[in-house]
């Protein structure tokens, strides 16, 4: 009898909360498997050997008995593939290469200044390539890219515009699917930072974060009941430019008194140069925290400035959403120990009793490259999606 295509979709269906199952509990048995998905385990041991066939899954050594042979238990195969991740910041690209678990095999991080953008993707080819030349053979291969751009991209992977790059209209997702011939997701850094951070890094135990990306431009990856907010079109979190000074400077944007313009690192560079903080040329951001290292009193006094200009739009975020968590995230993060304590301080005196029950502020642990680690997620879970939707 042909199988019909409900019964096609009810298998897939299947095939996936049990590869799933898999994935987030194993070890795990055939019999432990039926139990937790409700599957019967004529079911679950079907399903099981197309996984197995399929180089998804592998069988480890038995397992303990509960009376009667000892079972045989089940692992996620997560060197099936690997997935590359990229965070494409203004100043510098960080790659990552990581198995279908998001564990990192290889990584690159190369500085640079703000460019052409042919230049640019040149850099990127470069990047991506040295990662791919350091993949352990796997049955899969590469199986996707991920990209955190700055700047709001499209749902069909297009940077309509990225104010701090000087990009608009570039079809990255096509032009890299191009040079590499596997698929390829691009995405807002921010956003790639908060899976980044719900699923690695500090927001694993929160279910309604806002991560905010601060680097020489501010943006917000916002996570609501657990699941990445995107917006109608795909635009959501662009907070850098809201305005908190109608009567401020033009943006790169085009708006003016945009937040990014008094609590970004781009804000903090052009004011430690207009202090002549060092006789260097250009001041950066190492530079700042060499100084404040020293207890050096003027670049203090800024690093407290531009925290409360950040505080000013954190306030603004949680009267907002009412998240469970904020975590400050990118560059400015390395500037912790001198910000923190002003900018809890201010969030404190200016936000409403009530929104300030739960909620946790907090930075990440920059040992974590969360946006390039979110990017790669992404792929890595486009392609175990498109593993089942095949079956």
């Amino acid at each position: 009898m042909p199988i019909t295509w409900n019964q096609q979709a009810v298998k897939k269906e299947n095939k996936s909360l049990v590869l799933s199952e898999i994935i987030r509990h194993s070890p795990l048995s055939r019999a432990d498997i039926a139990q937790r998905s409700g599957l019967n385990k004529g079911t679950v041991s079907s399903l099981v050997a197309e996984l197995l066939e399929e180089k998804l899954i592998i069988e480890s050594g038995p397992g303990e008995s509960s009376g009667g042979r000892r079972p045989v238990m089940l692992l996620f195969n997560q060197g099936a593939g690997y997935t590359i991740g990229l965070d494409l910041g203004v100043n510098y690209i960080l790659g990552v290469l990581t198995d279908l678990n998001g564990t990192i095999v290889a990584e690159k991080n190369e500085p640079y200044k703000n460019v052409a953008y042919e230049d640019t993707f040149s850099r990127v080819v470069d990047v991506i390539t040295l990662l791919i030349n350091a993949a352990p053979s796997s049955p899969y291969g590469i199986v996707g890219i991920g990209v955190g751009t700055p700047g709001i991209v499209n749902k069909d992977g297009k940077l309509l515009l990225a104010p701090n790059l000087g990009w608009r209209d570039i079809p990255l997702k096509t032009e890299l699917e191009k040079v590499f011939q596997v698929p390829v997701i691009v995405e807002n850094e921010a956003n790639t930072g908060a899976y980044g951070e719900k699923q690695f890094g500090t927001g694993q135990h929160a279910d309604n974060l806002i991560y905010v990306s601060t680097g020489i431009g501010i943006g917000a990856g916002i996570i609501i009941n657990g699941d990445l907010y995107s917006g109608a079109n795909g635009y959501s979190g662009e907070v850098g430019h809201m305005t908190i000074d109608r009567n401020g400077p033009k943006c790169s944007c085009g708006n003016k008194g945009c937040w990014e313009l008094y609590a970004s690192e781009q804000a903090l560079l052009a004011k430690a140069n207009r202090m002549k903080l060092t006789n260097e040329k250009e001041i950066s951001l190492a530079d700042i925290i060499f100084l404040a290292i020293k207890e050096n009193g003027a670049t203090i006094e800024l690093l407290e400035e531009i925290s409360e200009n950040l505080a000013i739009g954190i306030i603004n975020i949680i009267n907002a959403f009412n998240p469970e968590q904020i975590i400050i995230g990118n560059r400015l993060a390395a500037c912790k120990q001198w910000m923190e304590p002003k900018l809890k301080e201010v969030i404190s005196q200016y936000t409403s009793p009530f929104n300030q029950t739960d909620i946790k502020i907090d930075f990440s642990d920059l040992a974590i490259p969360v946006s390039a680690l979110g990017a790669a997620a992404f792929s890595a879970e486009a392609f175990l999606k498109a593993q089942q939707q095949s079956s």
